[in-house]
């Protein structure tokens, strides 16, 4: 394996809990990339205008923001963060399940926000758990998971594809003339945006015929498998009521000598037996209670507020270059066919998911201080290029397959890094979940307003800027990582010394 042997052994002692992190990654990713192109389908069900639609993307985004600054609440002890998954794992799919029963916009957008916050609480646990488990060796795994999102984010709208309307779902007397508009209107869809496609007209009364209460449904089934993965780590660690066995699983021979050496059996045995706490990862408003501040450093706290306006820049890329790629392309000066633009979008995420995969195994040789580097620095390039080139259509197909593989390890790898350097003990996952959200719902907002105000050139400008932005408060990381306080030298673990944190019993033995 290209992975050395101790990382293996903690893979293979680990192996259910993590795989159902993963699993319940994919659900998240499943939740979040439907809503885009079966809005115009949930329109005809719901009979609502396109202004009042897309408000159901600002309950699913504002809820799942939300839900990322409460998650940490559940991860006081790892029954709280299991039967948390488990709850938002199952809500998913029950949310699947009863969304084509929703024919009124507010109902639709009351369990769209029910997603939303499953959804954030499964992005900060799964985040932290992983992180709890795997410590210096996290980068991986992280890798893996955000591989996971990007898969279920590329399926949804691969199941949902051949269920939507080709014409338009509301048959009325003006259906003819809208239906010459769909494909547009349906890629033209931004969060936050309805004034963006007010000039179209669409009916909102008259028979509904649509089929995508299938897609939905297939969704549901797909996502049943998850929350059965979690329920069954649940019982594998008899936190099912009634539930009997053994709470944990038995180590080889070769894992028990590489986990026991003689001068650690003492150390080991008194951590084995200390309460599942959370060990510094705590909710967003719990982190910010003043007994956490009591003798921290500056740059304590300028390394949490480096580290999320990073992602505050790059993961508000994602979410602003995803959403507007296609207006862009459709636009002067580049005038893309609406058909040959539809594939930007689909081709950015395609190479985020691919550049999650090809992560995996690069994190684990190369050092994510190191990727997060050669991401902003890539991000950074690529807009510069896009714009020396923004009379290419060729390079705008370039620009987007590169900026996506740039992009797509930026989080897990600056998550990494950053608890890394507050070895493991600060809030660090939770802010930069948090900031990350933010970054996300804010950026797509402000370039939206200033698309609508200066053109569509200002796309590229923003995103240069934004890059620059992240480039920069990166740097400053770095600077407020050389005067962060090192750990003592007898607390850091040597390569062949696993390192013993407060819940190594938790999955071990």
């Amino acid at each position: 394996m290209w992975w050395d042997e101790r990382v293996s052994a903690q893979f293979r002692r680990n192996l259910q809990p993590t795989l159902t992190y993963w699993s319940v990654f994919f659900s998240f990713g499943l939740c979040i990339a439907f809503l885009g192109p079966t809005l115009l389908d949930l329109r005809c069900q719901t009979q609502s205008s396109l202004s009042q639609i897309t408000w159901v993307f600002f309950s699913q985004q504002f809820c799942l923001l939300l839900g990322s600054c409460l998650g940490g609440v559940f991860k006081r002890t790892l029954s709280q963060s299991l039967f948390a998954l488990f709850a938002s794992s199952l809500a998913i799919s029950v949310v699947f399940a009863i969304i084509p029963l929703c024919h009124n916009v507010v109902v639709l957008a009351v369990v769209m926000a029910v997603a939303g916050l499953a959804m954030g609480c499964i992005d900060t646990i799964s985040n932290m758990q992983l992180v709890k488990i795997y410590q210096k060796d996290s980068a991986i795994f992280l890798q893996a998971l955000h591989f996971f999102v990007g898969f279920g984010a590329l399926l949804s709208p691969l199941i949902a594809d051949p269920f939507l309307s080709d014409t338009n779902c509301i048959l009325s007397n003006s259906t003819a003339n809208a239906s010459s508009n769909l494909p547009h209107i349906r890629k033209s869809l931004v969060p936050h945006h309805p004034g963006n496609l007010s000039h179209y007209d669409l009916p909102m009364k008259g028979m509904v015929v649509t089929r995508v209460s299938y897609a939905f449904w297939i969704m549901a089934l797909i996502n049943l498998p998850v929350p059965i993965a979690v329920f069954f780590l649940l019982y594998k660690e008899r936190m099912v009521p009634c539930a009997g066995g053994s709470s944990y699983p038995l180590l080889s021979a070769d894992e028990l000598a590489m986990e026991t050496r003689p001068s650690d059996k003492d150390e080991l045995s008194t951590t084995v037996h200390r309460p599942h706490t959370a060990g510094g990862h705590d909710d967003l408003f719990s982190c910010c209670q003043s007994k956490n501040f009591r003798g921290a450093s500056y740059a304590y706290f300028a390394v949490h507020i480096t580290g999320a306006l990073v992602l505050f820049m790059t993961d508000g890329i994602v979410g602003e270059y995803s959403g507007f790629v296609y207006s862009y392309a459709v636009e002067e000066p580049l005038s893309v066919g609406h058909k040959v633009a539809g594939y930007l979008p689909s081709l950015f995420w395609g190479f985020i998911t691919l550049g999650r995969l090809i992560s995996i195994p690069v994190s684990y040789r190369v050092k994510p201080a190191t990727m997060v580097f050669i991401n902003v620095v890539g991000v950074l390039i690529t807009f510069l290029l896009l714009l020396i080139f923004s009379y290419s259509v060729v390079f705008l197909f370039v620009g987007t397959a590169s900026l996506g593989l740039f992009l797509s390890s930026t989080f897990p790898s600056m998550l990494a890094y950053t608890e890394d350097i507050l070895q493991y003990k600060g809030c660090a996952t939770t802010v930069l979940v948090t900031g990350a959200g933010i970054g996300e719902m804010v950026l797509q907002l402000l370039v939206g307003s200033i698309i609508h105000d200066q053109g569509s050139y200002s796309f590229l400008v923003c995103g240069m800027i934004f890059g620059g932005l992240a480039f920069s408060f990166y740097a400053f990381l770095l600077f407020f990582h050389r005067m962060y306080p090192k750990p003592p030298s007898d607390d850091v673990a040597s390569p062949d010394k696993p390192a013993v944190t407060e819940d190594t019993g938790q999955y071990q033995r």
